[in-house]
This record gives C-alpha cells, sequence and structure tokens, in this order.
C-alpha cells in the first residue's frame, strides 16, 4: 500500500499540487476525493491493493512459510529457566578456570604504586595496573581537572551533537591529530568503542570490503570487525609473508583494511609496521594500527611505536610531511585511559575519514560525550607527555630492570622489546594461586591473565613497571617471586626449555629481542661519556 501511494503522489498532477487544507474539504463532501479516486488508473490501483491486504484473512505464517501457527501452551511449568541458565554458563568459567576475580585495589594518589585493599589500613604495591607512566595522579592533570570541574561541573550534557560538543573536545581533539601527524582526530568514550564503531563502520560502508586481521588482534578489533559483516582473513601474528600470500588472494580492485597493533599487551610484541605498511601501498590496502598500549610511551612526543621508529626525525621535525612512516598510517587509534591516566579513546586520520566516521559510527553518535574535567585532563597529559620524556624513559630503564633480575633467577619471562613483563605459567590454577599469594602474603599485587585473553596452556602473570617503582620495591617483588616458585616448584626457564620451549620462553636458539627504546634514546651513551670522563679526568 505505501509503496502504490508513494507511486500515486508521484504521477498524480492532482494529488501533487493539491494542498493538505483542499484534500481535507473534498474528504468531508460525500467522500467525493474517494469516488473521484476509483475512477483515477493509479489511485484506484492503490485502493485496490488496499482493499485485498485489509479485508484477508490474517495468516500468522512462520519463518518457513509453512501456514498459521498454532497457539502454544503457556503453562508456567513449561517456562524457561533464566537463573539456571547464568548458573550453568558460569560453572563452565569454573570448571575450565577462566573465571575472573575481581580484587578490591584502590590507588593511592599520593603513595603511587601503593594501593589499599577492601581493609583501608592493608597497603599493597601495584605491579600489574596500565597506567603505565603514573599520570592518573599527577598534579598537572589533577589541578587541571578540578578547575574545569568548578567551571563546567561533572558531565557533558549529552551525546556530541545534543549539548555534548563542548571547545575542550575540540581542542583535545587538535591536539591529538597533531600528535599523530594526521589531519583530524574524533573522540570517543573508549577505544573499545572507537575500535568497534570505526571498524564496523568503515567496513561494512567499503564496497566488498575484506579485512585482514593479525591473529593476536584485541577483542574490541575483532567485535568491529564481526559487526561490519565484511570478510575477514586471520594472518598468523605479526608473520608478514602469511599477510602477503592472503592479500595476494583478494581482487586488487576490492577494498582492503589490514587491522593491527603496535604493541600486543599480553605478550609484549611489537608489530612490523613499516613492513605492512608497504604491503598496503602494493596491494591497494589502507592500515588500520591500535596503538592503545604505545601512546605516551614511545616515540620523541609519546605518539607511539610508528613515531619511534623515525626516533630523530620526528624529534627534529615533528610535522606532517616529514617522511616518517607514521604519515603513512591510514587510521590511527589510541587511548587516553593508560599511559595518559585519565579515560576516553580516539581515532586519527584524514578529514574525511574522521568526518565519515563522526557522521555514520552508532558508537560515537548516540553515546554520552567525555565529562569536560575529563576531556581537560586528557588534553593536559597529551600536551605535558609531548614535552616530557622523562617518565617514559624512566619506565623503559625500571622495565630492563625487572628483565634482568628476574632472568638471573631463571623466573621465565615471556622474550620482547616493549615495557611489557609477562611471566609465563602455564596453567590457569598456577596462574591464579601465585597471583592470590602474592597478594596475601607479600603485598604485590599482579593480576594472573587466563584464557580466553591468552591461550590456553600460556597462562601468565602480567607485570608492568612504572617510573614509580624504586629499587626496593623492584627487588621485593623478584623475591616474592623467587620464594613461590621455590614453595610450588613452578617451572622456571630451564624447565621449558627441556620441554622444547613455549610461548618464545626456552626456545633453543632464540634470538633475543632487541629493546624498542635504544640506549642512546634512554640516554645512557651520554652517562657512559660522562662516566668515562670522570675517571679520565681524576687517574
Amino acid at each position: 500500500m505505501e509503496i502504490a501511494l508513494m507511486q500515486a503522489k508521484k504521477s498524480c498532477p492532482f494529488i501533487h499540487v493539491a494542498s493538505a487544507s483542499s484534500l481535507r474539504r473534498l474528504m468531508g463532501k460525500n467522500n467525493l476525493l474517494l469516488n473521484k479516486a476509483k475512477s483515477c488508473p493509479i489511485m484506484g490501483q492503490a485502493l485496490s491493493a488496499r482493499s485485498i491486504s485489509t479485508s484477508a484473512p490474517v495468516n500468522v505464517a512462520n519463518s518457513y512459510g509453512q501456514g498459521i501457527i498454532p497457539p502454544v501452551s503457556h503453562n508456567v511449568k513449561n517456562h524457561f529457566d533464566y537463573e539456571s541458565f547464568y548458573q550453568e554458563e558460569l560453572e563452565k568459567k569454573h570448571k575450565d578456570k577462566s573465571y575472573r576475580y575481581f580484587n578490591n585495589i584502590n590507588r593511592l594518589a599520593q603513595k603511587f604504586p601503593r594501593a589499599h585493599t577492601a581493609r583501608v589500613t592493608d597497603e599493597v604495591t601495584v605491579w600489574c595496573a596500565n597506567d603505565y607512566l603514573g599520570m592518573g595522579r599527577n598534579p598537572i592533570l589533577i589541578d587541571n581537572m578540578k578547575r574545569t570541574l568548578d567551571r563546567y561541573g561533572s558531565g557533558a550534557g549529552g551525546t556530541r551533537n545534543i549539548a555534548g560538543n563542548a571547545d575542550l573536545h575540540l581542542r583535545l581533539e587538535s591536539e591529538l591529530a597533531d600528535l599523530h601527524h594526521t589531519e583530524g582526530a574524533l573522540v570517543f568514550s573508549s577505544c573499545y568503542v572507537a575500535n568497534d564503531a570505526t571498524l564496523s563502520t568503515l567496513a561494512s560502508k567499503l564496497p566488498g570490503c575484506v579485512i585482514f586481521s593479525d591473529s593476536l588482534n584485541h577483542a574490541s578489533m575483532i567485535q568491529g570487525m564481526r559487526h561490519s559483516n565484511a570478510p575477514k582473513k586471520i594472518f598468523r601474528h605479526n608473520d608478514v609473508a602469511h599477510l602477503e600470500q592472503l592479500l595476494q588472494s583478494v581482487d586488487p580492485s576490492v577494498p582492503k583494511i589490514i587491522a593491527f597493533e603496535s604493541v600486543y599487551s599480553m605478550c609484549g610484541s611489537i608489530g612490523p609496521i613499516r613492513d605492512i605498511v608497504k604491503l598496503a601501498k602494493r596491494y591497494g590496502a589502507i592500515t588500520f594500527l591500535d596503538e592503545v598500549h604505545a601512546v605516551g610511551m614511545y616515540g620523541p612526543r609519546g605518539a607511539g611505536v610508528a613515531e619511534h621508529l623515525d626516533y630523530d626525525l620526528n624529534a627534529s621535525n615533528p610535522h606532517r610531511g616529514n617522511g616518517a612512516v607514521l604519515d603513512q598510517i591510514d587510521i590511527i587509534t589510541g587511548t587516553l585511559g593508560k599511559a595518559y591516566g585519565v579515560v576516553g579513546g580516539y581515532i586519527a586520520g584524514s578529514a574525511y575519514l574522521v568526518d565519515m566516521i563522526r557522521s555514520y559510527a552508532p558508537g560515537f553518535i548516540f553515546t554520552t560525550s567525555l565529562p569536560p574535567a575529563v576531556v581537560s585532563g586528557a588534553m593536559e597529559s597529551v600536551k605535558y607527555l609531548k614535552g616530557s620524556r622523562s617518565e617514559r624513559t624512566l619506565q623503559q630503564v625500571n622495565t630492563r630492570t625487572v628483565k634482568s633480575r628476574l632472568s638471573e633467577i631463571g623466573i621465565p619471562v615471556i622474550p620482547n622489546p616493549s615495557h611489557i613483563v609477562p611471566v609465563l605459567m602455564g596453567d590457569a590454577a598456577a596462574a591464579k594461586l601465585a597471583s592470590d599469594e602474592l597478594l596475601s602474603e607479600h603485598n604485590v599485587y599482579v593480576q594472573s591473565i587466563n584464557y580466553p585473553t591468552v591461550p590456553v596452556g600460556e597462562e601468565r602473570l602480567r607485570i608492568t613497571p612504572t617510573p614509580g617503582h624504586n629499587g626496593p620495591m623492584i627487588e621485593e617483588l623478584v623475591q616474592s617471586l623467587d620464594k613461590i616458585w621455590n614453595r610450588y616448584d613452578f617451572k622456571r626457564v630451564q624447565d621449558w626449555s627441556a620441554q622444547g620451549g613455549c610461548a618464545g620462553v626456552g626456545v633453543s636458539e632464540a634470538i633475543e629481542p632487541t629493546p624498542m627504546w635504544s640506549d642512546k634514546q634512554l640516554g645512557f651513551d651520554k652517562s657512559d661519556e660522562k662516566e668515562q670522563a670522570f675517571f679520565t679526568n681524576n687517574e
């Protein structure tokens, strides 16, 4: 009926030009309009279709078109038992040891990286937070957020389209675009939402798009790919040769997205950004790089690993068009909730790309925007870390120290070039036992990581040193792990080696990864020069 009426309005010169009031008057005079319409070849057909559709008996067909569905008995005894279903699903988690336990940890701003547990008097040292640089308690951020809170209040007031688009949001996006050498940026409520919304929107809009995804990509990226309904091809982790084989199997004219990460947060590996960019250019794909665990942590201004790859160039000429590989990344996503110490996520890319996502992505359009105080704190953090390198360099120094000390006593650290220190357990129950005992007996908090975050058999403790961890804290961590390994006879490096290795631990003839931060970038060479000069002058 709707289609017929739409066609009638377009075709009938009378209805097309008649006003609504004229039509109402005709309807009131013995229904003259209806009588005239019946004799019209266009409206007569529409009215006939309406008569058929409204006078025919209702025949409710099932999805297979097999006729009328008989009524179902609604005896209360037949109702679905929802609570039993919930219980059964949880029991599955308990049986396979993947049930997640949430510790009551309250980080203390004035005692970072200390925290108190459920009892305020019980304090522990936090060794697994993603506030990698301790910016969450930085006075520059906190004071700025307090002033913003006093001036603009607690909430954003609505979505970005409805009262939630403040000057602070626009300035933050300008800072992020400048950070990543892009034309534009767009802030989301989290980077989970940013990844999901961007991939699902972009891949569903690009005609016939095919996504190429690293096998260890984050759940937010995987969810975005699923929501796009675009076909996906998964390449082995960091395997550029396998990626190229998959790219060769797709028509050159088909839109393609290569989605990968810079720092993979559970193993600490780093994506081969240069090689993937080259493949993308060769096969007509665009790159989608997740820098969530790298922004603030790498590069002369904290833009991430892509910036760090051309460290000296970006340090001397931190602008778009300087020839760095950073300029060749099509889409970068990052978070404000880890190294930047606040909350939120974002994308950075071309002006058209950003505007398209802004205009089409439900995850952006229909979500209340970040509160002004949060946005203000995030902006100050980004600006501060563009200029200050001391936090990230000290974090890297502490990471090296922890890895070195654990290596000395055979604690199995999964080899990687980043700031992550993953300690291999290889068993979910063992990982939880070690985590629980560190907390209860040694006042050290390190969360265990189990399936599905990591594969079964590769369960681990994930340690993240910060600039706030001092020498005594590091020694306390090392000694506590050593005691637990001795008590329960957990596998050390030599044990994994005897079994042929696992997750990179104990693998024969393996090449030790070179740290992403070089000695020169950390200033070690300058220290050595000063030390040599001191001894030379005092001989």
